[in-house]
């Protein structure tokens, strides 16, 4: 694989990220164009990030430990929310 083809770990962490933001209804499903939340699916990459931030503790810069707990905080945050208008709109 050449170099400008070669995935980094920011890349990695941007896609699962991605992934995640496509379950909180942040950015359409590419497979369906449309947008909606997917808390299951939300969750499951929320937790694929934080698998990874425990699995490289200690190995990473401090460039790619600051982006790995930005886009923790950021779902988690974001997640909470989602939830909410998912509870809010069962009961409405």
């Amino acid at each position: 694989m050449s170099d400008e083809h070669r995935i980094d770990f920011t890349d990695f962490v941007m896609s699962i990220a991605s992934a995640g933001f496509v379950g909180l209804g942040l950015a359409p499903n590419p497979g369906t164009e449309k947008t909606e939340i997917n808390l299951e699916l939300a969750r499951h990459n929320i937790d694929l990030l934080d698998l990874m931030k425990e699995k490289t503790k200690g190995n990473l810069s401090a460039e790619e430990s600051r982006l790995l707990e930005q886009m923790l905080y950021e779902m988690r945050m974001r997640f909470v929310e989602a939830r909410a208008k998912v509870q809010q709109n069962k009961i409405v």
